[in-house]
């Protein structure tokens, strides 16, 4: 069982999607992000397996919850910095985010 001490390990913040890029190596059916999470962090890059439900357009601009301190990732050649939050739906990954606009980097708490 996870504890407290293992969630607070966990770093996630607020970005917004600054650009959303096609991503056709990927096994699954995927996006490039770059996703602003502010002065302290900076952009980073993520592959978002986000493709059922949201089309590019829509996406650029959103604001998103994502993991910041975990380790790069390797999908298909493209290094994946920051895992973006999502629940799983029958119908596709459905993006987290909080329910009004905040400023990049803000801390969940």
């Amino acid at each position: 069982m996870a504890t407290i001490e293992d969630l607070e390990k966990l770093d996630i913040r607020t970005g917004t999607i600054i650009a959303c890029e096609p991503f056709p190596e990927a096994r699954k059916p995927a996006y490039k992000l770059t996703i602003d999470f502010g002065p302290e962090v900076g952009i980073k890059r993520s592959s978002a397996q986000i493709t059922a439900l949201y089309t590019r357009e829509q996406l650029v601009g959103r604001q998103v919850l994502g993991v910041v301190n975990l380790p790069s990732r390797l999908v298909a050649g493209f290094a994946s910095q920051v895992l973006v939050l999502g629940v799983y739906a029958p119908e596709g990954v459905i993006l987290v985010t909080a329910d009004r606009s905040v400023p990049n980097g803000l801390k969940l708490g």
